[in-house]
């Protein structure tokens, strides 16, 4: 049925009304004025009809009941479809860009990820608070208990291969529910205080789970309007859960309370994200955004995806892992949370070796850190929009370099944890703006693949950076913090300005 004939049938008269009590439409030249046939008006009717304003037949155009001389009408099914135009294909679609309170179910959605992300910076913050009484309860040095760094990179490099799978398995309101409880497995193991081998397989499960949350609420987020300024919210609550960590277990291990019980704590946490999240999502895949297609064109484009055939998961990750943005986004991030998990995992114990500093009271150092990249996020991610994402991200990197020297060269604790704080504000902006560029260069069908894949290679710079500096540090010293950040903030700049400009999206 043609899109002609479908509105003629919609505006048909009453079973009352006869064709023949309908006036005549007699045209003046029969040979200027002849009549379409229902498959010709699919093709010239819709956009000439635009063009004209609707107000009159345009030239050449024929009414129904009559065919033009010399004309062959199509009789085949086959040649009825190709006589249209190409149906839309799915991510040809424009969406209808959704906004943190349209539909108002979105705010809860917003909320819930800024609490999933609080209980991700409580757990990652309190790392380097918790090294040194670690290693003193296991006994053990830096480069062994740097095992727990890798195993949760472990975690978010397996994730990025299934993350999708699952994804169109459960839905994104229990794909949550699943990360969340993964979660809630490992601080479990922790809680309990087993042998060192168990802890590190618990950092694995750590891994798994945040991977999972952290790529589909990133994904969610930026798809947002004003996704900078949103995703700068989310990642600043991150940020506020990074400075309660270090603060809470500080405070715990100081007064002589085991180590492994301030994750009760991260525990509490997640067990109030389990059921928030499942009821802040639960119907978002009916509310997701409208495409601009009418019913037949998405019937039409769901029949010729099923004919062309819809790209495998293995196949999507192909196309991700062959996208430019892909590669340098990964490394970017690589960089970047290498860098963010070395400082605050490594800086406490060069305080107490370099500086002279008290465990009991550098543990704070860490906190400072955290509330600068909070602060970051919640007021410098603002201005990326009015200064462009691109150039500001450069003016951050170069700051943040400049005040790593700085906490190198001051030697003195106080001079140290301030160009520590000023560091953790320069950086905290640079995640959020990163992840809003890849999202408009990233195409739509690969978005949540390659967001994945960034975040499991984040996931490892956070461990193979680290890890690299306990091994380097249990040789020549923990001073070797400073110079590794320093390369890493070097591959940031490159990788920033290996990727293509930004340009409007066609899709």
């Amino acid at each position: 049925m043609s899109a002609y004939t479908f509105a003629a049938f919609l505006d048909s008269p009453s079973e009352d009304t006869r064709i023949a009590d309908l006036p005549p439409v007699l045209p003046k030249d029969r040979h200027s004025i002849s009549t379409p046939n229902d498959i010709e008006l699919g093709t010239i009717w819709g956009d000439r009809y635009n063009e004209s304003g609707g107000a009159s037949l345009p030239q050449g155009a024929q009414t129904p009941g009559r065919t033009p001389h010399g004309a062959q009408t199509p009789k085949t099914p086959n040649e009825l479809e190709m006589s249209r135009p190409p149906s839309p294909k799915r991510d040809e679609a424009a969406n209808l860009v959704q906004s943190w309170s349209n539909p108002p179910m979105n705010k809860w959605r917003v909320l819930s990820a800024c609490l999933v992300y609080f209980g991700n910076g409580m757990t990652d913050s309190a790392t380097g608070a918790v090294i040194p009484y670690m290693e003193k309860d296991y006994n053990i040095g830096y480069a062994i208990v740097s095992l727990i760094f890798v195993t949760n990179a472990a975690g978010f490099i397996l994730s990025a291969f299934f993350t999708e799978t699952v994804l169109q398995r459960l839905g994104r309101a229990k794909t949550l529910m699943a990360s969340e409880l993964v979660l809630s497995l490992g601080f479990t193991m922790i809680v309990c205080t087993p042998p060192f081998g168990v802890v590190v397989t618990a950092y694995l499960f750590l891994g798994i789970g945040a991977a999972f949350n952290l790529a589909l609420n990133n994904v969610f987020c930026a798809n947002l309007a004003r996704s900078t300024v949103i995703l700068g919210i989310a990642h600043g609550s991150y940020g506020v859960g990074g400075i309660f960590g270090p603060i809470i277990a500080t405070a715990l291990v100081s007064k002589g309370v085991p180590w492994s019980r301030y994750y009760l704590v991260t525990l509490g946490v997640r067990l109030v994200c389990l059921p928030f999240v499942g009821w802040a999502f639960w119907r978002y895949e009916k509310e997701a955004p409208v495409q601009l297609m009418s019913a037949l064109e998405r019937t039409a484009s769901r029949r010729a995806a099923v004919e062309a055939g819809e790209p495998t998961n293995l196949q999507l990750l192909k196309q991700a892992l062959g996208n430019r943005v892909t590669v340098f986004g990964a490394l970017l991030i690589f960089a970047y949370q290498g860098a963010e998990v070395s400082i605050s995992g490594w800086v406490i114990s060069f305080l107490i070796n370099y500086r002279g500093g008290d465990p009991a009271k550098v543990g704070y150092v860490t906190a400072g850190f955290w509330a600068g990249i909070t602060l970051g996020r919640f007021t410098l991610s603002h201005a990326a929009h009015r200064v462009g994402e691109k150039l500001f991200v450069y003016l951050l990197i170069a700051g943040a370099t400049a005040f790593q020297l700085l906490a190198w060269l001051i030697p003195n604790v106080i001079g140290d944890a301030v160009a520590v704080s000023i560091l953790g504000l320069l950086l905290g902006p640079i995640y959020p703006c990163a992840q809003t560029i890849f999202t408009r260069l990233l195409p739509r069908r690969i978005q949540m693949t390659s967001i994945s894949f960034i975040s499991s290679a984040g996931s490892s710079g956070g461990a193979v950076a680290p890890f690299t500096t306990g091994l380097l540090a249990q040789a020549v010293g923990t001073f070797v913090l400073h110079p590794v950040c320093i390369g890493l903030f070097v591959v940031m700049q490159c990788c920033w300005f290996g990727l293509p400009r930004v340009r409007k999206r066609t899709e």
